[in-house]
């Protein structure tokens, strides 16, 4: 059982989002003020059936429960969309909080639901946090297999990849074509394992389309659906008018560093540290970590990358209000130097205003001209959580 970190509020209706596998069910079913919530499981066949047929069902469902029975749970709502103007009525016409899971808004927008018109506070839930993992937590199986609750109750590598494996093929058969989200499974079977491969790099969309054989168009429409879907988001290039910027591209990244190595075809391949390969997951990893917690703890922050025209780039920009702008460098090196931040260094200076930060693996605090570098864990929570 692991403590989330995403505070939720006991007083009014809320959505809580996140990809399929999150823990979502899980977080709701341990907290104690939700012992005795009404719960609606939309994926159970004939609950879903049942309301897709008779969505005022509710009505009188809810106007059953005693009054100090305050919660009603309903999972995964994007399954029936009509039931949001229902649920719409029911919290202005009663005393009840609703608390509805999801895995995608993609549905919901298309059914022309304005999410209850601001009448629910919005959270997201994401794979677990190395602040969450506590004493079972190991980098290098969060980068070779992620951090999906249901990973740290695998023991062995290969059980670990057949989920990984088997969560992936869900993702298409549930989210993606029982959704009707797309016509075509196979180019987007295609399109997931190149834009596995692309992660954390710029998109050129035109070159994903050439290997995919589909349109600009569809490559577009297929990275809407991961963002839908919760799989994975953009990084956008950093808009300052700083005169060395000129990447206008923006990267994506998914959400979890195993599903993407399986969605890649490279889960049964060992991260060796010192590669390019381990660098990557690593900085793919920290980025995730930053965000994520920033979400928890409502960090009204914007992230982003920069790049120069000579191609050298600063990992993570972030954006905070009424502070300065902070550049992160991230390195899986165990030693950092003079000679690692050379770059950050550089365009520290240009920028002028600005706080520069490196997150390693070195198990030292230090600064190197002027830059603080800390012990990854460290600077994720001091600039991330409370």
């Amino acid at each position: 059982m692991f403590f989330r970190q995403l505070p939720l509020t006991q007083q009014q209706s809320f959505f809580l989002f996140g990809a399929r596998g999150v823990g979502k069910t899980t977080l709701l079913t341990t907290l104690p003020w939700l012992k005795d919530a009404l719960m609606i499981n939309l994926l159970e066949s004939k609950k879903e059936n049942y309301f897709a047929r008779n969505p005022d069902g509710l009505i009188d469902i809810v106007s059953a429960l005693p009054e100090n029975q305050r919660y009603v749970i309903i999972d995964e709502i994007q399954k029936i969309p009509k039931l949001l103007d229902v649920i719409h009525y029911l919290i202005e016409k009663t005393n009840k909080i609703f608390i509805l899971t999801g895995s995608s808004a993609k549905k919901l927008r298309h059914g022309g639901s304005n999410l209850l018109a601001g009448r629910a506070v919005l959270f997201h839930l994401y794979p677990l946090t190395y602040l969450e993992c506590e004493q079972e937590f190991s980098l290098n199986n969060a980068l070779q297999y992620g951090l999906l609750p249901k990973i740290f109750g695998l023991q062995h590598d290969l059980d670990k990849q057949l989920f990984l494996e088997t969560y992936v093929n869900l993702y298409l058969k549930e989210e993606v074509w029982a959704e009707k989200y797309i016509r075509n499974l196979d180019p987007f079977r295609h399109f997931l394992e190149v834009a596995a491969q692309s992660n954390g790099k710029k998109i050129n969309i035109s070159n994903i389309a050439r290997d995919v054989g589909v349109s600009d168009y569809t490559v577009q429409d297929y990275f809407s659906i991961l963002e839908d879907t919760l799989i994975g988001y953009y990084l956008q290039p950093f808009d300052h008018s700083f005169r060395k910027r000129l990447s206008k591209k923006p990267k994506f990244y998914f959400f979890d560093t195993g599903v993407v190595r399986a969605l890649a075809g490279l889960i049964e391949l060992s991260l060796v540290e010192s590669t390019s390969a381990y660098g990557e997951a690593f900085e793919h990893f920290i980025i995730n970590q930053c965000i994520q917690l920033a979400s928890y703890y409502h960090r009204n922050y914007r992230f982003s990358y920069l790049e120069t025209k000579d191609d050298a780039e600063i990992d993570l920009v972030v954006e905070r209000p009424g502070q300065k702008t902070l550049f992160i460098e991230i390195k899986s090196s165990t030693t950092v130097e003079a000679r690692h931040l050379s770059t950050l260094r550089t365009l520290s200076r240009d920028f002028g205003d600005c706080e520069s930060v490196c997150f390693s693996r070195d198990p030292f605090q230090k600064v190197i001209d002027n830059i603080m570098v800390y012990p990854w864990e460290e600077g994720v929570k001091r600039f991330f959580s409370v």
